[in-house]
């Protein structure tokens, strides 16, 4: 394993997830039980979430993404989030994402009249939605921990939730964000060895390079982490082809 240096772009994002995922160990569950039971959430079937306008990109962890390529391949695409690129030119996505139609509010690629066709079958981040645990900055940039999005923006709010049913969705939350966490620790990792191992090394020149020839519609090269490695796509504007 090549030695990085100790702030090298991988490292640092590495030191803030373990030190993220040490602290969702540490919050006590019984503080988002009350929350979750405060708020109430009830779906109206409003759709809202279920637009990248509303909510953008979903993470698709492993199991979700596997159910995708086994019903639906064409479902998916590459997280729109690349966080590095090689000298060569190639992008590294985390995960894959559910592909939008394309419309105006950047719809979900299940959704069909203001309805999920595979709502059985919804990825684990859409059965637990509105609940979230992770630290984000506020506007004011102080980070703290959010525990519920887009509140009173859809839905409806303060139906009565027992409390067991409200331990239920706490610990399925923190199943999740654990998991992500997971995901991405697990995706820096075999990066930052498959570079050592294959003589690459991130360049920001050639990412902001690339990201401009997307932007122009233009065709690259994109390695998505899944099931611990990488699948290569290419990509072309907003048309991702799997190699």
């Amino acid at each position: 394993m090549t030695q990085f240096l100790h702030r090298d772009p991988i490292s640092r994002r590495l030191e803030e997830l373990i030190s993220e995922r040490e602290a969702l160990a540490q919050f006590p569950s019984g503080e988002l039980v009350a929350v979750i039971r405060d708020v109430g959430f009830s779906c109206d079937l409003c759709s809202r979430c279920c637009t990248r306008a509303f909510n953008g990109h979903v993470l698709l962890l492993d199991d979700d993404a596997r159910w995708m390529i086994e019903n639906e391949p064409a479902a998916l695409e590459p997280a729109p989030v690349l966080d590095f690129c090689d000298q060569n030119g190639t992008l590294y996505a985390p995960a894959f994402t559910l592909r939008s139609v394309h419309d105006r509010a950047g719809s979900c690629w299940f959704l069909e009249k203001g309805r999920c066709r595979v709502y059985t079958n919804r990825p684990w981040v859409c059965r637990i939605y509105p609940y979230m645990l992770h630290r984000e900055p506020d506007d004011d940039g102080s980070v703290d921990w959010r525990q519920v999005s887009g509140l009173d923006l859809h839905g409806s709010y303060h139906h009565p939730i027992s409390l067991e049913d409200a331990k239920k969705i706490a610990a399925d939350v923190i199943a999740f964000e654990s998991a992500v966490l997971d995901h991405e620790i697990g995706f820096l990792e075999y990066t930052r060895d498959f570079f050592a191992q294959n003589g690459l090394q991130h360049s920001k020149k050639v990412y902001n390079s690339q990201v401009r020839r997307l932007s122009r519609g233009g065709t690259v090269a994109v390695r998505v982490f899944y099931r611990g490695k990488f699948e290569e796509y290419t990509v072309k504007g907003n048309v991702p082809r799997r190699k």
